[in-house]
This record gives C-alpha cells, sequence and structure tokens, in this order.
C-alpha cells in the first residue's frame, strides 16, 4: 500500500468526488488541501455549481480532462457507482477516503485491476510523503 500511496501523491491531476462548499466537510477540505499545495484539482458533486470560479463537475465523465486520481469522498452506498464511472473512463486509479470504502468497493476495484488506496487519508498521507 505504501508503494501505491508514494505513486499517488507524486501524481498532480486529482478529482475530488464528494466535493462539499461546507468548509467543515472533507471533502471541501481534501479540495483544498491539495488546491494549495499546487495540484490541479476538479471538484466533483452532483449539485455542480462553482467553486473559487471554477466549475463544480457532475460526474467524472463530464471532466475536462481524465485526473491522475480520483478521490472518492462519499458513503460507501454511493461510491460503487462512482467506481463504475471511473472504469467507463478508464480511470483506474482511485483513493477510497475513510468512510468511502466498503468490502463490496474493494472488490470491485480487485475485480477490474484499479489501483485503490484505501483506510488512509489523502491529506495526511501527502504530507508525510511530501515531508511536512
Amino acid at each position: 500500500m505504501e508503494d501505491l500511496i508514494e505513486n499517488f501523491v507524486n501524481l498532480r491531476i486529482w478529482a475530488v468526488v464528494g466535493y462539499s462548499d461546507d468548509p467543515l466537510k472533507y471533502g471541501n477540505r481534501i479540495y483544498h488541501d491539495l488546491s494549495r499545495a499546487g495540484y490541479k484539482v476538479y471538484p466533483v458533486n452532483l449539485k455542480g455549481g462553482t467553486v473559487n470560479g471554477d466549475q463544480v463537475y457532475s460526474s467524472v465523465s463530464t471532466l475536462p480532462e481524465p485526473p491522475q486520481v480520483v478521490d472518492i469522498v462519499v458513503p460507501p452506498s454511493q461510491t460503487e457507482l462512482v467506481l463504475k464511472q471511473c472504469l467507463e473512463q478508464g480511470l483506474r486509479r482511485v483513493w477510497l477516503q475513510p468512510g468511502a470504502e466498503s468490502p463490496a468497493a474493494l472488490e470491485f476495484c480487485r475485480k477490474h485491476g484499479m489501483d485503490v488506496v484505501h483506510d488512509a487519508c489523502a491529506m495526511v498521507e501527502k504530507r508525510i510523503w511530501e515531508g511536512y
């Protein structure tokens, strides 16, 4: 898992599925943390909208370019749908934030050859691997 985490952290184009305008929600915090660190981050939320003048996309299929990593910050019941969308788009690197994973989601990733990080927070791991 450590090799995957290091690889993911070094990739600079991410999508955060489960973005929220609520600053107390992890989707918001992860989006802003990655953005401040210089990553190109696409916020994804079914509701769409804007954040800091940037478009919030309704799904991974509407992104203007394929992200290198899809960070999933939604309940497990939605995670499996997001994983199917990722697979359809050829997106095979996913990070399941704590609380987004489920045995079915992990099995889906294994079955379809997706690289998956789970049981780890992207914000914490990014700081560790970048030496903060």
